[in-house]
C-alpha cells in the first residue's frame, strides 16, 4: 500500500495544502485543498473517498472534485463517512445553494456522488484493503481509519485529542506499523488546543504512553506559522520515538 500525502497542513499558505491522502492512486482519505494538485487523469482514477469528519479543511476539495469530474468519468464516486458527516454534506454543501447537489446529478438513479454511511468499529473491504473506522475525540463527530493490507497496518487519526477510546482501538489492532497523527498547536497554546480538541507536542507525548505498539509516527496538521515551534518542542517531547513531520509530496509505504 502506497500513501501519497497531497495535503497535511492545518491551514493554507504558500506551499501548504490541507488534509488529503491518496491511497494506491484510487482512494482518498479526506479531501482538503490537496485535491487541487492532482492532474485531471489522476483525479479520474479515484473511486473512493473516506472522510474523517465534516470540517471544511477536510471536505472542501470534494466539491471541486465533483465539479471537475462531472461528465468526465463513467463511474460513481463512493463517499464513505459516518452519518453525522454525511448529513452536513447534504445540508450545507451539496444543497443547490452553496454547491450543486452532485448526489442527484446527472440524475438521482445515476448520481456522480454516492454517500455511504459507515459505523465506527465495523470494518469494510475496499479491494484488498480491510478498513476499520474508529471513533476519535474532536469538536464534531469524527473517526480515524485503520487500514490493513498484506504487508502491514497504517492508521490515520484525523483531527483528534486525548481519548481512551482512540488508544483502545489502536491497541486492539494486531500490529501497527505506521501512525499518522496530528499535532496542531505549540505547547504554549495548550488552552486553545484543548478547546478545539487538537494535540500539542507535550499533550501528544503524554497520550502516546497509552499505545502498546511502537509505530513510525507521521505528524500532521500543524497550524501555519507554528511549524518551527512545534518541531522544536517535538524534538524534546518525542525524544526516543521514531517520527517525522509530514510535508506535501511525502510517501508512506506500508
Amino acid at each position: 500500500m502506497q500513501i501519497r500525502i497531497l495535503g497535511c497542513s492545518g491551514g493554507i499558505g504558500p506551499g501548504l495544502r490541507t488534509t488529503t491522502l491518496l491511497v494506491d492512486g484510487v482512494m482518498l482519505i479526506d479531501a482538503g485543498t490537496g485535491v487541487g494538485d492532482l492532474p485531471a487523469q489522476a483525479l479520474a482514477e479515484i473511486r473512493t473517498v473516506l472522510l474523517t469528519h465534516a470540517h471544511l479543511d477536510h471536505v472542501c476539495g470534494l466539491a471541486f472534485m465533483a465539479d471537475n469530474l462531472f461528465g468526465e468519468i463513467d463511474h460513481a464516486l463512493q463517499v464513505h463517512a459516518i452519518p453525522e458527516t454525511l448529513a452536513v454534506l447534504r445540508q450545507h454543501v451539496f444543497n443547490w445553494q452553496l454547491w450543486p447537489d452532485f448526489t442527484t446529478l446527472p440524475d438521482p438513479v445515476n448520481p456522480l456522488l454516492v454517500l455511504q454511511p459507515l459505523e465506527a468499529g465495523r470494518p469494510l473491504m475496499i479491494g484488498a484493503l480491510r478498513i476499520t473506522p474508529f471513533a476519535v475525540s474532536h469538536t464534531v463527530p469524527a473517526v480515524g481509519y485503520a487500514i490493513e493490507c498484506d504487508t502491514g497496518v497504517f492508521a490515520f487519526t484525523g483531527d483528534t485529542h486525548a481519548s481512551d477510546a482512540l488508544w483502545a482501538a489502536l491497541n486492539a489492532l494486531p500490529r501497527l506499523d505506521h501512525l499518522m497523527i496530528e499535532v496542531a498547536f505549540p505547547d504554549e497554546e495548550s488552552a486553545l488546543a484543548d478547546r478545539s480538541r487538537h494535540f500539542t507536542p507535550a499533550g501528544l507525548a503524554a497520550e502516546l504512553d497509552k499505545l502498546r505498539h511502537q509505530p513510525m509516527l507521521h505528524l500532521t496538521h500543524a497550524k501555519p506559522g507554528s511549524e518551527q515551534r512545534i518541531a522544536a518542542q517535538c524534538a524534546l517531547a518525542l525524544r526516543g520515538r521514531r517520527y517525522r513531520h509530514l510535508r506535501c509530496g511525502d510517501d508512506i509505504q506500508v
